[in-house]
């Protein structure tokens, strides 16, 4: 009250009125937002570093470089049935869109129908696949047709329709069960995996 009543007087005797100091307040919202255009930025440009940029040497990032990344890249368990997983530890899930384009053989592999899990367990997915190989497997298919129906059943039972509704979805179950039939083949024989029938009812 008593500096109201200065600054008054001084009005009235036609002296100047010093300038208040800025608030605190003010500072520290320039502050917070100067830090959150630093942080957005670096933010940025670690995803671009991350996901988005080719490497030099053409090849995909791989799954430690991107640890982070969830919906294309990473590792797959062990296929169910006693399935050797490659020498490097777990397989890797690679983004079909980085593979090199090929003239591969597509074979095709027998429809399978599985029960979702979902919370009302009615729902129920009926999937028919053809992948594209690198290689002459035809035999090593039939040989281990038993090993790949139950290895691609337990991957699709494990999901709920959330998880394979969306386009991501789609594309993540397809690098799955091209890194499950790789796991069983002992190599990186499959390239692509082609959904032919796609069926959730």
């Amino acid at each position: 009250m008593a500096a109201k009543e200065k600054d008054v007087q001084a009005l009235a005797q036609g002296q100047d009125v010093p300038a208040k100091k800025k608030s605190r307040v003010k500072r520290m919202v320039i502050i917070l937002a100067i830090l959150l255009m630093i942080l957005s930025g670096g933010g940025i440009g670690a995803y671009w570093w991350l996901f988005m940029r080719t490497p030099a040497d053409g090849s995909a990032p791989t799954a430690e470089a991107s640890a982070g990344q969830p919906a294309e890249q990473g590792t797959a368990a062990a296929p169910q049935g006693g399935g050797s997983a490659p020498a490097g530890g777990g397989a890797r899930i690679e983004r079909q869109s980085d593979l090199p384009r090929s003239t591969g053989q597509v074979l095709p592999l027998p429809a399978i129908t599985v029960n979702l899990s979902d919370a009302s367990g009615r729902r129920y997915l009926k999937l028919g696949m053809e992948v594209e190989v690198n290689a002459d497997v035809s035999a090593a298919l039939q040989a281990n047709s038993a090993r790949i129906r139950d290895a691609v059943i337990m991957l699709l039972a494990g999901k709920g329709y959330n998880d394979i509704a969306s386009p991501d979805g789609k594309v993540l179950l397809k690098s799955e069960v091209a890194a499950r039939l790789n796991q069983i083949l002992g190599a990186q024989r499959v390239i692509r995996v082609y959904f032919t029938d796609f069926v959730v009812e």
